[in-house]
């Protein structure tokens, strides 16, 4: 069995990556210092070359190729971040790189893994299914896959970005990460071995969160289904590689819920001003929805930033429904004359914001007589929410919920 990566086989990846990636910034989180009443660091690999930090571990790996491993070009599956960390490392080194991606990846993802030179087939609706072709790619060709996590190279060069944090933020006692495959995850974790009192947690969505049963079951173990916003980290299986890095050296593995993956992003963009994507929020996420006790001071790592801008509004949307901020609810009243103009004068008076409205009388739902009123209502958060609600009701207004009859 191959032997772990070490923290020298971390050491190594810094010196090659040395004039090739950024140095990312440390940005102090006042809104999260606040609710975990300690120091909260955002360790920023959304402002890292090609958005995120894939490109640490696909460099070291491509620029170990030999000559003529070159001469037959890299292949890659990824949902994009790995995509376009893969097609710059290959461009950086000088070989070509063919990468497969789901077909359902985010279109801005695709347009800048082929911007970054690499030739894109779109395969299958998961990374997993990708990953399948992109090995008979390799198989057929001899180009050589670039793993996007289950290699010592990636899982090495990943782990430069804990050797920074370690020197921004000395006296750290917590890093916590998103784990999709596990490669920053494990590369961090050896990293930490520098300083033994530092507790490294990694991140999972709850809808595709295949470490917490391949742990209980002490082998890396295939979800039936699984997916998420965080498009980033949706992985079906650990990696043989990662599992054995992940059981020996991470601390804990956590999961949190798209809600709070919403709230964490519209956090991080009001609040940090930070554009983060879904797999890159999730670690803020465990610290907001307290899905984990840390000791701070807390480096949370923002792993990638490229959204899909059609999904940010989405997410935005939940983000503020989460909080309290944004309502969707549907008011039954009889239909008269005037009655919608003092049902949105009512919503005025209590200082809420219309944003839509849908009127429907032909629904075999409705009383004769009743019509049903949808809205999208801004509020100031949870307590005005319910303040409206309450006085809607107290009016006389039948509101009803997403999933209420």
């Amino acid at each position: 069995m191959t032997k772990l990566v070490g923290l020298d086989d971390v050491r190594r990846a810094r010196e090659l990556l040395a004039g090739v990636v950024r140095t990312t910034p440390l940005e102090p989180s006042r809104p999260l210092s606040g609710a975990l009443g300690g120091p909260v660091w955002l360790k920023c690999e959304n402002l890292q070359r090609a958005g995120s930090y894939k490109v640490r571990g696909a460099f070291v790996r491509i620029s170990r190729l030999s000559a003529a491993e070159r001469a037959e070009g890299v292949v890659a599956a990824s949902a994009g971040n790995h995509a376009q960390g893969v097609a710059l490392a290959a461009g950086l080194v000088g070989t070509h790189a063919t990468v497969f991606m789901p077909v359902n990846a985010p279109l801005p993802k695709v347009a800048a893994t082929k911007g970054y030179g690499a030739q894109v087939e779109l395969v299958g609706n998961t990374v997993d299914e990708s990953l399948v072709a992109a090995q008979t790619y390799a198989e057929r060709t001899g180009a050589t896959l670039i793993h996007p996590f289950d290699h010592r190279d990636v899982v090495a060069g990943q782990g430069t970005v804990a050797l920074e944090i370690l020197e921004q933020c000395p006296q750290v006692r917590t890093i916590v990460a998103g784990v999709g495959g596990g490669g920053l995850v494990s590369g961090i974790a050896v990293a930490a071995t520098l300083r033994p009192d530092v507790r490294v947690v990694g991140v999972q969505a709850a809808t595709a969160a295949a470490f917490p049963p391949s742990l209980a079951a002490g082998e890396p173990v295939r979800l039936p289904s699984f997916g998420t916003i965080a498009d980033g980290i949706a992985v079906g299986r650990p990696g043989e590689l990662t599992f054995r890095h992940v059981r020996a050296l991470v601390d804990e593995v956590v999961t949190v819920r798209e809600e709070d993956i919403s709230r964490a992003l519209l956090m991080l963009l009001e609040r940090g001003k930070q554009v983060v994507e879904p797999a890159g929020a999730v670690g803020v996420a465990a610290l907001l929805s307290g899905a984990v006790d840390v000791e701070a001071p807390v480096v949370a790592v923002l792993s990638g930033g490229n959204i899909d801008p059609l999904l940010m509004l989405r997410v935005i949307e939940n983000g503020l429904a989460a909080a309290g901020r944004y309502l969707r609810v549907t008011v039954r009243c009889s239909d008269r004359p005037g009655q919608l103009a003092s049902l949105l004068s009512e919503i005025a008076a209590q200082g809420a914001n219309v944003v839509d409205v849908g009127h429907q009388r032909a629904n075999p739902h409705l009383r004769l007589g009743e019509v049903e009123v949808a809205l999208s209502v801004e509020t100031r958060g949870t307590e005005h929410s319910d303040r409206l609600i309450g006085v809607l009701r107290a009016s006389g207004y039948q509101v009803v919920f997403a999933g209420e009859g």
